[in-house]
């Protein structure tokens, strides 16, 4: 019996515990209007007497939920809840196309994203217990360049937090992702080597021909002369069976694409010399997606060039690009590690917040 009583109230300390930790509620019932798109949004909201600070969650490359689960866990609510525990609205948003939002996510560009985004600063710009003088964005990955764009164009944005948010050109940053997850993968050296040719090829022929309506043919035919001298190459190796191979069907149907075409040609320093509020700038040192010591040097030196210093940088080891914690810290681990956000990185955005917010 006083195992029985101990247990009970153990339970009951616990639950109630719980319950003292969740300072916020949940609408999850909002609807944003951006010109003919409509997007579904959920708002964490503190529970305070006084107006609170207030951020929106920009995703990154592919459709996601306003979770963003990615890997089977959803990281854009881990930070939600994170952060409206510690006194700050947060409002995640379903991508075009996605759940409760309407609109084509294929046919939208990273331009499109910035704009959604703003729609839903000036819904925030509504909300009474928002204080609409602190309202900024956190985008993760290409959000980043998303984010990037939005306080470039909107004075309405105060702040701005980059999750491994892209700072690169988007020709320069196909170009270095590629290589990166070429290098760290197991084919062999000359493999490597074909792939990083053939790469760098179709790459630089997406740029020349983006408002080409060529583009397609330019790029098969850049590939069908790159195959012939590979070809040579290979039967004079002396291998019995050649198992590389690049996909070139999926990757001019993507390449064609309005997306694609914006994207490659997207000009970051142009976009974020343009950013006149304070700035903190956050990747893993494993980040094979975004390559750290390069994104982290742009996001200081190319808002600087426009005269703002208000840049804060933040590297962490042995991070990934969805800012866990990892071993191998390779793209097929990140399912396997059960945890989100490193707490680490959670209360740095914390503390930086209060810095600039308070």
């Amino acid at each position: 019996m006083r195992k029985f009583l101990i247990a009970y109230v153990f339970l009951m300390l616990s639950t109630a515990l719980a319950f003292a930790q969740q300072n916020y509620t949940v609408d999850s019932t909002i609807v944003i209007k951006n010109d003919t798109v409509q997007l579904g949004a959920s708002l964490y909201l503190p529970i305070k007497k006084t107006k609170v600070p207030a951020l929106v969650m920009v995703s990154g490359t592919g459709a996601q939920d306003r979770n963003g689960t990615m890997a089977g866990y959803p990281f854009f609510k881990q930070i939600a809840i994170f952060l409206a525990n510690k006194g700050y609205a947060i409002l995640l948003m379903d991508d075009r196309g996605v759940g409760k939002s309407t609109g084509n996510y294929a046919y939208a560009t990273t331009a499109d994203f910035a704009n959604d985004a703003l729609a839903a600063v000036e819904y925030l710009r509504t909300v009474s217990q928002i204080n609409r003088d602190k309202i900024g964005l956190i985008g993760h990955s290409e959000g980043g360049a998303a984010s990037a764009i939005a306080a470039a164009k909107s004075t309405n944005v105060k702040f701005l937090i980059s999750l491994a948010g892209l700072a690169s050109n988007g020709f320069a940053s196909l170009i270095q992702q590629n290589e990166d997850l070429v290098n760290h993968s197991p084919l062999s050296q000359t493999d490597k080597n074909r792939a990083n040719s053939i790469n760098k090829l179709m790459f630089e022929t997406a740029l020349k021909y983006a408002d080409s309506p060529n583009m397609g043919n330019e790029l098969n035919e850049t590939y069908n002369n790159w195959k012939k001298v590979d070809d040579s190459l290979f039967k004079l190796s002396g291998v019995a069976y050649d198992h590389f191979r690049f996909p070139i069907y999926s990757y001019v149907k993507q390449a064609t694409g309005k997306w694609y075409r914006y994207f490659i040609k997207y000009d970051a320093q142009q976009t974020m010399k343009q950013i006149k509020v304070p700035v903190l700038a956050i990747n893993g040192d494993k980040d094979l997606m975004v390559n750290p010591t390069i994104n982290l040097t742009n996001w200081k030196n190319y808002i600087a060039s426009g005269g703002n210093t208000e840049v804060t940088t933040q590297h962490f080891p042995n991070v990934n690009h969805l800012l866990q914690q990892c071993e191998t810290c390779k793209p097929d681990e990140y399912a396997k590690i059960k945890t989100g956000v490193s707490g680490a990185i959670l209360n740095t955005i914390a503390t930086w917040l209060d810095s600039v917010t308070k």
